[in-house]
């Protein structure tokens, strides 16, 4: 079955992001998050559901020139319509992140 891969980018993040908002049961292949800072950093990446985060990472450590593959050996995060995907890190324009996913998930 055909299936719709996209990725959502972003740059020098240090308040809160939106990662990916789950729409008919999308699968996120990936986030990668690089540190772009010059000093150490920390990040948190959760899944908001009514109100509740529920934390993928929470403090994660990325030392300077650093990066962490959160989801990795064909591991796989589904999301459903409501969830929304967010990220941040501790320092001013800490981090990059990649985010992968698969785009309303064929039947």
């Amino acid at each position: 079955m055909p299936q719709d891969f996209r990725n959502d980018l972003k740059r020098n993040v240090n308040t809160v992001v939106t990662l990916l908002t789950g729409g008919d049961y999308d699968a996120i292949i990936g986030i990668r998050i690089c540190n772009v800072a010059a000093t150490a950093i920390t990040a948190d990446v959760y899944i908001t559901n009514t109100s509740v985060d529920y934390y993928l990472c929470k403090n994660l450590p990325i030392p300077i020139g650093g990066a962490v593959e959160l989801i990795q050996g064909g591991a796989k995060i589904v999301v459903k319509n409501g969830d929304v995907v967010k990220a941040i890190t501790n320092t001013s324009n800490g981090a990059d992140i990649v985010t992968s996913y698969v785009d309303t998930i064929s039947e």
